[in-house]
């Protein structure tokens, strides 16, 4: 067996490949955007042939760059944007229509009318999921409208959907391989959560035939083999999850309770509840996290749209700051934000409230506000957004997490940190190895073909954490989040169809 271990991770911007050792070590990493392409207001489209080919050369490239042949390669682990989907011909492997990626809106009138038949309850009960555009069921019933004769191939079973695992598994494959795992399934709206398989009634409500959809596997397991072909050898691929439930995966995030929080853009909080799917009643979503000898096992989610991004704005939008490295020194040069609170509802807000109409919105300035106070607030908003989230995940499971792990790019600023461990009452645990998404991928790959035994191998290698603790008083900590909640109050519903914002909801 080969000592090392490739996981394939397939973005929204870019595609990467990133090479482990039998340690877990990160050995090498490759890494080659490819265009995004928006043809109307609120789409989003992929080219999937731009997509394989960018994910063949990064894999290619980190071999080189590790010297490494694909002869040594245990396995090959995907992880993806999850709800982008695609439709292709069963046999020529040529796409039919681009790629509907995960923030494109372009299906919301199919979204309206499901409500409009009174599904969403339905919908809830089977998939965990609410009825958004967001999800890849609605994409699949656009494509099939929007091509000709597509519907009828569909029906005669000469044509594929899949989610991103899945195109790049039948080409890996040559399409010898035409999969899927629970993780990935679960956010397609046609998957029953419960009973782990595709759900007649809803294949039924949004027009997809069955013959369409790829088999469900096991999330760790040899799926096939890579073609000799595309990297010099055959190898084979052995585990697979969505980006999200990767990333809880390789933070060892594998008994009940256990939480993390990706911090990027936005930010994606998971809790593990286990073999148990609870139905949310506070605004998150269930989905499944993984399937392992055939058990599945859930988590909560709760996706804020806006985290890394409101960053990105006070460079970008704003000029107040050069670098995004440069808000930690800034937000350290101010003892508080002086009564300031930045709510970043710029494209209104995710979990738990689900408000389109919201609009961003900062309050309590005064002739005193600096941009020091800005920026704290700014990273204070992704502290207080968490909170928002991880107390929904309390109503809804019941379970008090002892700990928050992180990764994403912004979980390297101390500050925020600590601000998000003051706000949780909790320690925040930052792991050794930050690429989370990509090891949780490798690492179900290794224990598919028996690299390693249990996760729990990885970790006794992987180094020991970055804890910070709780400093915050108790009374300060919940003077600050209610103070927070009457700010949130206030950018609610705010795009509402008048003249004075010029906005609709």
């Amino acid at each position: 067996m080969g000592r090392f271990v490739m996981a394939l991770d397939q973005g929204t911007t870019s595609s990467r490949a990133l090479l482990f050792d039998e340690r877990g070590t990160l050995v090498a990493l490759d890494q080659l955007e490819f265009p995004q392409s928006f043809p109307r207001p609120g789409w989003v489209e992929h080219d999937p042939e731009a997509i394989w080919q960018s994910q063949l050369r990064a894999a290619r490239g980190a071999l080189e760059r590790a010297g490494v042949a694909a002869a040594d390669l245990a396995a090959l682990g995907i992880t993806n944007q999850r709800e982008t989907t695609v439709v292709w011909d069963r046999t020529t492997g040529e796409p039919i229509h681009p790629a509907i990626v995960w923030q494109s809106r372009q299906t919301s009138a199919i979204c309206d009318r499901l409500r409009a038949e009174g599904l969403e309850e339905e919908v809830r009960a089977r998939t965990g999921l609410r009825i958004d555009a967001y999800f890849s069921g609605t994409k699949v019933r656009f494509i099939l409208d929007a091509v000709e004769g597509a519907q009828a191939r569909a029906e005669r079973g000469e044509l594929c959907f899949g989610t991103i695992d899945t195109w790049l598994l039948f080409r890996l494959t040559q399409g010898r391989v035409f999969a899927t795992e629970p993780s990935n399934a679960s956010r397609t709206l046609l998957f029953d959560v419960h009973r782990g398989d595709w759900d007649d009634f809803l294949l039924d409500a949004l027009g997809v035939p069955r013959a369409m959809l790829p088999e469900v596997r096991d999330s760790s397991g040899i799926f096939g083999e890579a073609d000799a072909g595309w990297l010099g050898a055959s190898v084979p691929i052995a585990g697979i999850a969505g980006d999200q439930q990767a990333a809880l995966f390789g933070q060892g995030c594998v008994r009940e309770g256990l939480a993390k929080n990706t911090y990027g853009t936005g930010c994606f909080l998971l809790m593990n509840t286990g073999s148990e799917a609870p139905r949310s009643q506070a605004g998150l979503v269930t989905t499944v996290a993984w399937r392992r000898g055939g058990r599945l096992e859930y988590a909560l989610e709760g996706s804020i749209f806006v985290a890394g991004s409101a960053v990105q704005w006070l460079r970008d939008g704003l000029g107040v700051v050069t670098h995004a490295q440069e808000t930690e020194a800034l937000a350290r040069s101010v003892p508080d934000t002086d009564g300031v609170y930045l709510v970043p509802a710029f494209v209104g807000l995710g979990a738990p409230y689900w408000d389109e109409a919201a609009r961003g919105t900062i309050v309590g300035l005064t002739r005193g506000t600096t941009r020091a106070h800005l920026v704290r607030a700014t990273l204070e908003s992704i502290a207080f957004q968490t909170r928002d989230v991880m107390d929904a995940m309390r109503v809804d499971s019941g379970i008090v997490p002892e700990q928050l792990r992180v990764d994403g790019g912004a979980c390297e600023n101390d500050f925020l940190m600590q601000f998000q461990a003051d706000v949780l009452g909790i320690p925040v645990e930052r792991p050794a190895m930050l690429e989370a998404t990509a090891l949780g991928a490798a690492a179900l790959a290794g224990l598919g073909v028996g690299l390693w035994r249990d996760r729990s191998e990885l970790d006794a290698r992987l180094g020991a954490p970055t804890v910070f603790a709780p400093r915050m008083s108790a009374d300060d900590r919940e003077r600050r989040y209610r103070t927070w909640q009457r700010a949130v109050e206030r950018s609610r519903a705010w795009a509402v169809d008048d003249e004075t914002t010029g906005a609709s909801a």
